[in-house]
């Protein structure tokens, strides 16, 4: 089956800008100049998948795998490989008052058997002393690192 991919001058403008300037990965661009070069708008030249395959030296597979995500899927999804608009917002395990009694906990001394308090440690006092349900130390590590603390010194 053949897609048809017909860009609008909005669309058009934010691919040209994706090409042109800002750092992107090297596929959101190379998908960009898919997108330009099969536009059948009243804006765009179209060229064959042949000629846009040897010029960005890929496969007519990948052009015909963009023109169908662009058809079927819509922009963003062919542009940049998810929905912008949908993203999942980013859910962060530890609030302000968990993050506080971690860092409490991790400037006090460590349990008896213990010369230092590790990462697993503070994960697992954190959910005995129910300041959370679960944790994990890869958690920690990323809290402590945001707020400049290393439980080893």
């Amino acid at each position: 089956m053949r897609y048809k991919v017909t860009l609008t001058q909005k669309e058009r403008t934010e691919l040209l800008e994706i090409t042109k300037k800002g750092k992107r990965s090297a596929q959101i661009i190379r998908n960009a100049l898919i997108l330009l070069n099969c536009d059948h708008g009243e804006f765009g030249d179209k060229k064959k998948s042949s000629e846009i395959a040897s010029v960005l030296q890929i496969g007519d597979r990948t052009i015909d795998r963009v023109k169908k995500l662009f058809v079927e899927e819509g922009f963003e999804i062919a542009v940049y490989g998810f929905n912008k608009s949908k993203a999942r917002p980013q859910r962060h395990a530890l609030d302000g008052d968990a993050e506080a009694h971690l860092v409490s906990l991790c400037c006090s001394e460590p349990p008896e058997g213990f010369a230092r308090w590790s990462l697993r440690l503070l994960a697992d006092r954190m959910v005995e002393l129910k300041y959370v349900a679960n944790v994990s130390h890869e958690t920690i590590r990323k809290t402590l690192k945001k707020t400049n603390l290393n439980p080893g010194k």
